[in-house]
Protein backbone atom coordinates (compact mmCIF):
# COMPACT_ATOMS: atom_id res chain seq x y z
CA UNK A 1 0.00 0.00 0.00
CA UNK A 2 2.78 2.44 0.88
CA UNK A 3 4.45 1.78 -2.45
CA UNK A 4 1.26 2.78 -4.24
CA UNK A 5 1.00 6.01 -2.22
CA UNK A 6 4.56 6.95 -3.14
CA UNK A 7 3.58 6.92 -6.81
CA UNK A 8 0.94 9.59 -6.27
CA UNK A 9 2.08 13.04 -7.31
CA UNK A 10 2.60 15.37 -4.31
CA UNK A 11 0.31 17.95 -5.92
CA UNK A 12 -2.52 15.40 -6.14
CA UNK A 13 -2.02 14.55 -2.45
CA UNK A 14 -1.86 18.22 -1.42
CA UNK A 15 -4.95 19.26 -3.39
CA UNK A 16 -6.94 16.22 -2.25
CA UNK A 17 -6.06 17.05 1.35
CA UNK A 18 -7.27 20.62 0.79
CA UNK A 19 -10.54 19.38 -0.74
CA UNK A 20 -11.01 16.91 2.11
CA UNK A 21 -10.37 19.61 4.72
CA UNK A 22 -12.85 22.08 3.24
CA UNK A 23 -15.36 19.27 2.72
CA UNK A 24 -14.99 18.37 6.40
CA UNK A 25 -15.62 21.96 7.48
CA UNK A 26 -18.62 22.28 5.16
CA UNK A 27 -19.92 18.94 6.44
CA UNK A 28 -19.86 20.29 9.99
CA UNK A 29 -21.76 23.36 8.82
CA UNK A 30 -24.29 21.13 7.05
CA UNK A 31 -24.83 19.12 10.23
CA UNK A 32 -25.26 22.35 12.20
CA UNK A 33 -27.75 23.65 9.66
CA UNK A 34 -29.90 20.53 9.89
CA UNK A 35 -29.64 20.67 13.69
CA UNK A 36 -30.68 24.34 13.84
CA UNK A 37 -33.56 23.65 11.44
CA UNK A 38 -34.57 20.76 13.76
CA UNK A 39 -34.39 18.23 10.92
CA UNK A 40 -31.31 16.39 12.13
CA UNK A 41 -31.27 12.64 12.62
CA UNK A 42 -28.73 9.90 11.96
CA UNK A 43 -29.70 9.76 8.27
CA UNK A 44 -28.32 13.28 7.81
CA UNK A 45 -24.97 12.17 9.22
CA UNK A 46 -24.90 9.02 7.06
CA UNK A 47 -25.97 10.92 3.95
CA UNK A 48 -23.36 13.58 4.59
CA UNK A 49 -20.67 10.92 5.01
CA UNK A 50 -21.71 9.09 1.85
CA UNK A 51 -21.75 12.27 -0.21
CA UNK A 52 -18.53 13.71 1.23
CA UNK A 53 -16.53 10.50 0.81
CA UNK A 54 -17.81 10.16 -2.75
CA UNK A 55 -17.00 13.80 -3.54
CA UNK A 56 -13.46 13.65 -2.16
CA UNK A 57 -12.92 10.26 -3.81
CA UNK A 58 -14.13 11.69 -7.11
CA UNK A 59 -11.63 14.55 -6.84
CA UNK A 60 -8.81 12.14 -5.95
CA UNK A 61 -9.63 9.87 -8.89
CA UNK A 62 -9.65 12.88 -11.19
CA UNK A 63 -6.19 13.85 -9.92
CA UNK A 64 -4.85 10.34 -10.48
CA UNK A 65 -6.31 10.33 -14.00
CA UNK A 66 -4.71 13.68 -14.83
CA UNK A 67 -1.40 12.37 -13.48
CA UNK A 68 -1.64 9.35 -15.78
CA UNK A 69 -2.86 11.38 -18.77
CA UNK A 70 0.11 13.75 -18.63
CA UNK A 71 2.41 10.84 -19.44
CA UNK A 72 0.43 9.86 -22.57
CA UNK A 73 0.11 11.18 -26.10
CA UNK A 74 -2.70 13.62 -26.87
CA UNK A 75 -5.35 11.18 -28.21
CA UNK A 76 -4.92 8.44 -25.55
CA UNK A 77 -4.79 11.12 -22.84
CA UNK A 78 -8.00 12.69 -24.13
CA UNK A 79 -9.72 9.30 -24.28
CA UNK A 80 -8.57 8.48 -20.74
CA UNK A 81 -9.87 11.79 -19.39
CA UNK A 82 -13.21 11.38 -21.17
CA UNK A 83 -13.66 7.82 -19.85
CA UNK A 84 -12.70 8.91 -16.34
CA UNK A 85 -15.14 11.82 -16.40
CA UNK A 86 -17.96 9.57 -17.58
CA UNK A 87 -17.28 6.90 -14.96
CA UNK A 88 -16.90 9.41 -12.13
CA UNK A 89 -20.13 11.15 -13.12
CA UNK A 90 -21.89 7.79 -13.22
CA UNK A 91 -20.51 7.01 -9.75
CA UNK A 92 -21.92 10.27 -8.41
CA UNK A 93 -25.28 9.60 -10.05
CA UNK A 94 -25.47 6.14 -8.47
CA UNK A 95 -24.57 7.58 -5.06
CA UNK A 96 -27.20 10.31 -5.41
CA UNK A 97 -29.88 7.78 -6.37
CA UNK A 98 -28.88 5.52 -3.46
CA UNK A 99 -29.02 8.53 -1.15
CA UNK A 100 -32.68 9.03 -1.98
CA UNK A 101 -33.62 5.37 -2.45
CA UNK A 102 -32.25 3.94 0.79
CA UNK A 103 -33.97 5.06 3.98
CA UNK A 104 -30.71 5.07 5.96
CA UNK A 105 -29.50 8.15 4.05
CA UNK A 106 -30.85 11.67 3.87
CA UNK A 107 -30.83 12.34 0.13
CA UNK A 108 -30.52 16.10 0.52
CA UNK A 109 -27.42 15.70 2.69
CA UNK A 110 -25.92 13.40 0.04
CA UNK A 111 -26.61 15.84 -2.80
CA UNK A 112 -25.34 18.89 -0.90
CA UNK A 113 -22.15 17.06 0.09
CA UNK A 114 -21.40 16.22 -3.54
CA UNK A 115 -21.06 19.97 -4.23
CA UNK A 116 -18.54 20.65 -1.45
CA UNK A 117 -15.41 20.17 -3.62
CA UNK A 118 -16.78 22.72 -6.10
CA UNK A 119 -17.21 25.20 -3.28
CA UNK A 120 -13.68 24.44 -2.06
CA UNK A 121 -12.31 25.09 -5.55
CA UNK A 122 -14.19 28.40 -5.74
CA UNK A 123 -12.80 29.43 -2.33
CA UNK A 124 -9.18 28.56 -3.19
CA UNK A 125 -8.24 31.89 -4.86
CA UNK A 126 -9.55 33.85 -1.85
CA UNK A 127 -7.71 31.65 0.61
CA UNK A 128 -4.49 31.87 -1.41
CA UNK A 129 -4.72 35.70 -1.46
CA UNK A 130 -5.21 35.69 2.30
CA UNK A 131 -1.98 33.68 2.75
CA UNK A 132 0.00 36.25 0.79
Amino acid sequence: MREWLKNIDPTVRKETLYIASVTGILSLLLQAGFLIAMHWDYTVLLGNLLGAVTAVGNFFLMGITVQKAVAKEKKPASDLMRLSQTMRLLMQLVVAVLGFALPCFNGYAVILSLFFPRIAIMLRPFLDKKKQ
